[in-house]
């Protein structure tokens, strides 16, 4: 869709209630390769960048209120998103993981900046 001199890629309903997209600048816009929905959760864009490809899987995950199965539906989705991308791709997966990382490191997966004492759904995010 585009808005003004932008292109958003949208994967979701029509409620309002769940949904995830992706809004790029016009230059960034021209390079998009593909996008594909994998569902009102997960959306994955590749770019054609040098030298390698750029793929973004962006998410927004369910809240704490969810049920486990459903957390495990997404991060299956997240699996299904990283197979429209070549392995050799610069892969970045962003948006909003509903988890508290804490402060502390964690190896080489969280820096001291977070915030909040870590909660389940950060334990699963940094597994």
């Amino acid at each position: 869709m585009k808005l003004g001199s932008k292109t958003l890629i949208y994967s979701g309903g029509h409620t309002h209630e769940r949904g995830v997209g992706i809004l790029f600048e016009a230059t960034t816009a021209k390079r998009l390769e593909s996008w594909c929905p994998i569902s009102d959760r997960v959306v994955v864009a590749k770019l054609v960048a040098k030298p390698l490809s750029l793929g973004i899987i962006q998410v927004y995950a369910p809240t704490s209120d969810s049920e486990d199965v459903e957390m495990e539906k997404f991060y299956e989705e997240i699996e299904t998103a990283k197979g429209h991308l070549n392995p050799q791709d610069i892969i970045i997966i962003m948006g909003d993981f509903n988890a508290k990382v804490g402060d502390e490191r964690v190896e080489d997966v969280v820096g001291p900046s977070g915030i909040g004492t870590i909660n389940e759904r950060g334990d699963r995010l940094i597994e």
